[in-house]
């Protein structure tokens, strides 16, 4: 939404906002965009001159100001509507799908886009490294966007993606998530059916091979070309060969020929099948493979993305924005295979519905394995125990910013690495735990 927003203003469209809980980074980039965000959902919130109400899928019947919107008649429409209508009906769509990597990917596309002088217009659902905005216009045919399967609106309950009529199409990989509007993973595989759907016949499905589920949509029936991706089948259109262990050194491969190399700053297999994806479809959208991986050399992650945020000679702690089993099990293998010989601490801020509500059950616990503690920072009630879940990784639940800091230093070894991991706000707590752990070097 804070994407929209940036994207209205930059039509010429005078917007105001309100939320619950603003936070950075998106709370920076609103306020540098000029755009005034209230907090609460007051009535009063609304100005008496409003022509029309874009709302997020949070809020539902029984919210004061979705109250009022409809007691008032005032027109209203849902994010994704809003962008089908007023941007993306003129644009060849980008359109990143997953369960993971939609932000990383997304933001990797629109660089190399942007490398290669063709001014793309983006939004993007984080903070990207190489850009100041999370969104953007751009000038050129092109228009980057993360593919979400959630929801569109309380008078919407489609996905996000059926709006944004994808010239191209990744799809990343599939699982279970957002327990809170589906009840299994055949439900999602339906959605992303509708997605298959929509893309034109000339245009591009980018599809991960490696992914069973993927596979099981495609299966359902596709009428575009498909550019299949791997890291384990030499015979997919696109493959990478791995040439060092934490994945940051790699070459690219199409249809069995060495087509460039790429040497960068990121780490795991997950961010190199990101970049797979990335390559491919930017290569549908008429970039040349050289100039994409040189693009991926200079590409810096998203925030909240194994960001680093203070290191010293004994410490390294770094944020991440994982929040499913499957995110946090490849978070935690990039960072062993970056720091082979450290303690490693997972802090997890379980705030998704999904795992608040304990959905993901033994497979969360199966996910610790490459840490050496974890720590769960629950400052609201849980559905679920944390203590009680079955890990072979000791785990500890704490209950606010002093505990975690307590419980940190009974674990810290003399090479210790922190990875805090989570999808909200976190309350502030990586940050806190940057000024309080010893300063940076």
């Amino acid at each position: 939404m804070a994407g929209i927003a940036q994207i209205a203003e930059q039509l010429g469209v005078q917007v105001t906002g309100c939320d619950d809980n603003v936070y950075p980074p998106m709370s920076t980039r609103l306020a540098d965009a000029g755009i005034a965000v209230k907090k609460g959902y007051s009535p009063d919130c609304l100005d008496t001159d409003i022509d029309l109400a874009v709302i997020g899928n949070v809020l539902s019947r029984g919210n004061p100001l979705v109250e009022s919107i409809l007691e008032r008649g005032l027109a209203y429409t849902s994010g994704a509507q809003w962008l089908h209508d007023h941007v993306l009906t003129r644009r060849n769509v980008i359109a990143v799908a997953g369960t993971h990597g939609k932000t990383t990917t997304a933001s990797m596309i629109a660089w190399i886009l942007s490398q290669a002088n063709m001014d793309p217009g983006y939004l993007i659902g984080g903070q990207p490294g190489n850009f100041a905005k999370t969104a953007e216009l751009g000038s050129s045919e092109w228009f980057v966007i993360e593919a979400d399967e959630y929801d569109c609106a309380f008078f919407d309950k489609r996905s996000k993606f059926v709006h944004y009529h994808p010239h191209v199409a990744v799809l990343n990989n599939l699982e279970f998530d957002h327990g809170d509007i589906y009840d299994s993973v055949k439900d999602i595989k339906k959605q992303f059916h509708h997605l298959l759907r929509i893309v034109p016949p000339n245009g591009v499905v980018v599809a991960n091979r490696d992914d069973r589920n993927v596979l099981d949509v495609l299966d359902r029936g596709c009428w575009s070309p498909v550019e299949f991706t791997s890291l384990r089948q030499h015979q997919a259109d696109w493959h990478a060969k791995v040439l060092n262990r934490d994945h940051s050194r790699f070459d690219i491969y199409c249809k069995r020929q060495k087509v460039g190399s790429v040497n960068w700053q990121c780490i795991g297999a997950h961010n190199l099948r990101n970049a797979l994806s990335a390559i491919a479809a930017c290569h549908a959208a008429g970039v040349a493979t050289d100039t994409a991986c040189t693009a991926l050399e200079d590409y810096i992650p998203a925030k909240r993305r194994l960001e680093c945020l203070s290191k010293t000679k004994t410490l390294c702690l770094y944020e991440d924005f994982a929040h499913h089993p499957t995110a946090i099990r490849v978070t935690l293998e990039a960072l062993r295979s970056k720091h082979p010989d450290s303690r490693v601490i997972a802090i997890i801020d379980p705030g998704s519905n999904t795992m608040s509500c304990g959905m993901h059950g033994d497979a969360l616990g199966r996910s610790l394995k490459g840490a050496d503690q974890a720590i769960f920072y629950v400052s609201r009630d849980l559905a679920w125990n944390p203590n009680a879940m079955k890990t072979k990784t000791p785990t500890l639940t704490c209950r606010n910013h002093e505990q975690v800091l307590e419980a940190l230093q009974l674990n810290l070894a003399d090479n210790t690495v922190i990875i805090c991991m989570g999808n909200r706000s976190f309350d502030g707590v990586p940050a806190w735990l940057a000024q309080q752990l010893e300063p940076s070097c």
